[in-house]
């Protein structure tokens, strides 16, 4: 399920999640994060959760459980990974999945667009917008509610860009969009 951000009105100017009725919000992410989230999600439901439930079994046929400390720390490990696993489903649940690679407009800057920036001195840099659960700043891959992402959006290519960081204004030049 794709879907054109571009001329929704649900569209992620300001960030990436909408508020919906009843206080539910919607997040973007692209079809690449969505799969990581899920397959971290398996891997807590089927790997993660059924070793640390036999840990913990284990360990409360120990006797005392009040002093047993591969008891406590194995409830305590069971409670973040139930915690990260409603985490995940929520966010699953309530995403809009949005494919780049079927952008309608690729003329333009839009969520999910890979993007070649030139600064002032010409150095170059390449930067995918995604959703705040998919942000890898190693791998090029920021937010849509970073400074960065915020200036790009809708614009073209040639078109400069001011960023406001804490060392200072620079102006980016945008040299190429592309949707992967």
């Amino acid at each position: 399920m794709s879907r054109d951000v571009r001329n929704s009105e649900e569209a992620p100017e300001e960030n990436d999640s909408l508020q919906l009725e009843g206080g539910v919000h919607r997040r973007y992410l692209t079809r690449s994060g969505a799969e990581r989230m899920h397959k971290e999600l398996l891997r807590l439901l089927n790997e993660e959760r059924p070793k640390v439930t036999a840990e913990v079994s284990a360990a409360a046929a120990q006797g005392d459980r009040s002093e047993n400390a591969e008891y406590i720390y194995g409830k305590k490990r069971l409670r973040e990974i139930d915690r990260r696993i409603r985490f995940l489903q929520k966010r699953l649940d309530t995403a809009t999945i949005v494919t780049p690679s079927e952008q309608p407009d690729t003329s333009r800057v839009y969520f999910g667009a890979t993007v070649t920036l030139e600064d002032e001195d010409e150095a170059r840099v390449t930067y995918q917008i995604v959703g705040s659960d998919e942000i890898d700043t190693a791998g090029g891959r920021i937010s849509v509610e970073s400074p960065i992402a915020k200036a790009l959006l809708r614009k073209k290519v040639g078109d400069t860009v001011a960023v406001i960081r804490p060392r200072g204004e620079i102006e980016y030049t945008i040299v190429q969009i592309r949707y992967l």
